[in-house]
């Protein structure tokens, strides 16, 4: 699966949740310098970010064709497993890695980190965690659950969403502390909404991983499914955002 995201480059680099710039702004205050890598870059959505507060950064993926369209973004990036990356002697003043970490094995990661960082350089690792409100929540899960009812989906869809992700930020931190050189992990969290049409949540839902791999007649029913009822709350709704975080580092 997560190599199933570059299937449509374009479309996750257009419709993708962006990230809060507080976020932003805090990883570049707490950095010791400008250099910066971004692990599981994919088309550069995070790195644009940082790029745009100053920093220098080097992105590093598994799918060549989320690289080809970060590239062609002007980032420089190269491919690999972050496991089996080579930082070939090269030092950053901060890792991070922004809806990705839970594809890397967090002992192995941790340590690639840790090689690539300067001393006192900060790890982050964040994830966007999105909950409309309980009633378009059930609407959604609805869909999931008649025409998915085995996937991911339909069995989370009305749970915290948070929850989840604040539980691979445990993971993560476990893998930190396993390593032993990172200071103990922090864990941020940063709050924010986004308005969606209908339209504009339709373009972003196949770019999600519950979906990349979903057979097309599948996908077209949920998207019908999932239009009608964004439409039966008005045409548009709220995503309630919470970006959480886990941070440290190198000592």
């Amino acid at each position: 699966m997560a190599e199933s995201f570059g299937s449509d480059a374009e479309r996750y680099d257009r419709a993708r949740p962006r990230y809060p710039q507080a976020l932003v702004d805090r990883i570049v205050a707490a950095s010791p310098g400008p250099d910066v890598l971004d692990v599981g870059c994919g088309t550069g959505i995070v790195a644009r970010k940082f790029e745009a507060a100053g920093s220098r950064v080097l992105g590093v993926d598994v799918d060549a064709r989320m690289a080809d369209l970060a590239r062609q973004r002007g980032l420089d990036v190269e491919v690999a497993p972050f496991e089996d990356w080579d930082p070939a002697g090269r030092t950053f003043d901060a890792v991070v890695s922004g809806q990705t970490w839970h594809w890397v094995d967090p002992v192995a990661g941790a340590t690639k980190a840790a090689q690539a960082l300067r001393s006192r350089g900060l790890l982050a690792l964040f994830w966007n965690a999105g909950q409309p409100s309980p009633e378009v929540a059930e609407a959604f899960a609805e869909v999931y659950r008649r025409v998915m009812p085995d996937s991911l989906a339909a069995r989370q869809s009305t749970t915290p969403a948070v929850d989840g992700y604040t539980a691979l930020c445990t993971k993560a931190a476990d893998g930190l502390r396993t390593v032993g050189t990172f200071t103990d992990p922090e864990q941020w969290r940063f709050d924010w909404e986004q308005r969606y049409a209908r339209d504009e949540w339709l373009d972003q839902l196949p770019t999600q991983g519950a979906f990349t791999r979903l057979p097309r007649a599948e996908l077209e029913e949920v998207l019908a499914g999932i239009g009608a009822a964004v439409d039966a709350a008005g045409g548009s709704f709220t995503m309630h955002y919470a970006t959480v975080a886990v941070t440290a580092k190198r000592t």
